[in-house]
This record gives structure tokens, sequence and C-alpha cells, in this order.
């Protein structure tokens, strides 16, 4: 009989498919519709230090400089400062209740701006009861003097200090825009991470031509999206002591199996979930247990990595021998 069960971050997990960080993870009936499914895990929305800053400043200045041109409001108009919730409370309520109604590991997704940042609010994620925290690595270097070296050297030094701070495993949620990735990879696995997750969206911003304004532009992804990550796992397994994730592109039973075939301990999904709703989970289970037993797979074990690079026959073919075959691969007649 085949089995779901694997382990992930060194946690115990009821099946290799995992929510990601996404607005459905941020509401507890969806959590237990996700759950109810069959995911193994659960990652919350992400804690951004920057938008708890921000609210911070915005309140100070409605409470106490407003104040001082409103007379009204000098005489007690507004409540103390004090009374106000301007930090991430909320977000520890909505862990700690996720971690005492689920029965499966919740991690806690934290993306900040400081290094005490960082560090506190790490503190705080693991005194809520989180079973390992995700770092959302989530900078643009647009800088024309920002030095590769340098922005990996700050990410790997916020790392080792978080590690160092908290006894909770840590995973590091990476972007594909880095210049050496497995290089890098591998200095974030010697600075303490037990886990990355390939890889971070950028959301890119659009111009909207009658206002000229810039306008956020939120696209979910597409399972086309998956064949990035899925080489980076497939060139990382074996060559890094971390457990890995794809988190990108996961949109069905046949995505799961080539993320495990590759290497990864679970597939995260978000954007498929969101189009189709929870209930989805239970289908690509259903469908990966009939493609194991298909396959005389027994276990997400026994499958790991079996097309990684380090077990096909052509390891090339995950780097460059198959870019001309690539090429010339397309065969549809050119337009007379």
């Amino acid at each position: 009989m085949t089995t779901l069960e694997t382990r992930w971050l060194g946690l115990d997990v009821s099946s290799p498919v995992v929510a990601s960080s996404s607005p459905l993870t941020g509401r507890m009936d969806t959590l237990r519709s996700l759950v109810d499914a069959g995911v193994g895990a659960v990652v919350l929305p992400s804690l951004f230090e920057e938008q708890i800053v921000h609210e911070s400043r915005e309140l100070h200045t409605m409470l106490v400089e407003s104040a001082w041109n409103n007379p009204e409001a000098a005489g007690g108009y507004f409540p103390e400062l004090d009374d106000y919730n301007t930090g991430p409370e909320r977000y520890l309520s909505h862990l700690e209740a996720a971690v005492r109604e689920l029965d499966v590991p919740v991690v806690a997704s934290l993306n900040g701006v400081s290094l005490g940042g960082w560090l506190r609010h790490a503190v705080a994620l693991e005194s809520a009861g989180a079973a390992a925290i995700e770092l959302n690595v989530y900078r643009v270097a647009a800088a024309v003097d920002d030095q590769p070296w340098e922005l990996e050297d700050d990410l790997v030094g916020i790392v080792a200090r978080v590690v160092d701070t908290i006894d909770i495993p840590v995973a590091v949620k990476l972007s594909p825009y880095w210049s050496a990735t497995a290089n890098l990879s591998a200095r974030l696995v010697r600075a303490g991470a037990v886990g990355l997750s390939l890889f971070n969206r950028f959301y890119q911003p659009d111009i909207d031509v009658d206002t000229r304004e810039i306008v956020p532009q939120l696209v979910l992804s597409t399972p086309q999206e998956l064949l990035l990550p899925l080489r980076w796992v497939a060139v990382l397994y074996g060559r890094i002591d971390a457990s890995l994730a794809i988190t990108t592109g996961v949109h069905d039973a046949q995505g799961v199996a080539k993320c495990l075939l590759a290497g990864a301990d679970v597939a995260m999904t978000a954007s498929a979930v969101l189009r189709h709703g929870p209930g989805l989970v239970s289908s690509i289970l259903d469908e990966l247990q009939d493609w194991m037993v298909e396959h005389d797979y027994e276990s997400v074990d026994q499958l790991r990595g079996s097309a990684s690079q380090r077990a096909v026959a052509d390891p090339d073919a995950f780097v460059r021998a198959n870019y001309l075959q690539t090429l010339t691969s397309w065969s549809t007649p050119l337009p007379t």
C-alpha cells in the first residue's frame, strides 16, 4: 500500500502537498478546509516588518502630531497611543489559533527589513508556537552600486543570526535572481538553514498608459512556471544537506510528482487553490496516489530524487547540453 507520509524541515507531514503562503492561509475557515483536504502542513501569510513600521508611524502621526494642532484632540479626544495595536499582535493571534486548532505543522513566514526586526519577530513567532519559520527574502537589487557579494553576505549573515536566536527550524524562500544560486544555497545551509523554498515570485509593477501611474499587478502562477524551480531542485538534490520545497507552478498531481522526482520533500501550492478552492488538494492527492501505484512506488521517500541531476543518465540535460536540441525542436512550419 502506498503512503504519502514524509518529512519536511525535520517535521513529520502527512502528505507532500503544503499550502503555501496566501490569503487562504490567513483565515481559519480556509485553513481548516485545506487541512481537511489533506495538506501536510501550512505556511501562513508573511509578517512584514515594513508594514508594521509604516502603520506605527501613521498612527503616531494621527494621535500625537495631529493632537498639537487640534485643541479638542489634545484634550483627550484620541485614546492614548499605548492603547492601540501597532505591532504583530493580530498575526500572532492567528498563528496561535492555527497551532491550537490544526493537527498539521504550522509554519510562520517572516519578511524583515532590519536585522533587529528579523530577530525580534522571529522570537515572537517561535513563542507563539510556530513549528518552523520561512524567511521570505523579497529584495530587488535595483541600485546600480549594489554589489552581488555584499547582498549575499547580508542574507547569509541574517540567516545565521536568526538561526542562532531561535530553536525551531529555519527555511529560506529564495528568488531566482541570484548570480550563483547553487553556491548561495550551500552557504545558507552552512549558516544553519535547514530548508530552501524555490522560488519566490516577484510581482511586477505595471504602467497605466492613461494616467502614467505605476499600478500593482497580481498574476497567479501557471504550470509552466514549475520548470525553473524544478531544474534547480534537481541540481541541488543530494549536493546540499537541506530540505527542498518547490513553491511556484504546482497546479496538479503531475506537477507534484515532478517536484518529488526532482528531489523536493514537498510541493507547495497557492495559485491553484486560489483558483479552484481547497478541495483541489484532495483530487491532487488521490491522483498522486494512483500514479504512485501505477509506477510501483510505495512511498514518497522511495521516489524522491529519482529524476534528479545525480540520478538521470544525462546530467547535462539540466544545465546546457539540451540547449541546442530545445531551440531546434520547434517543428511548426513558418508562415508563408
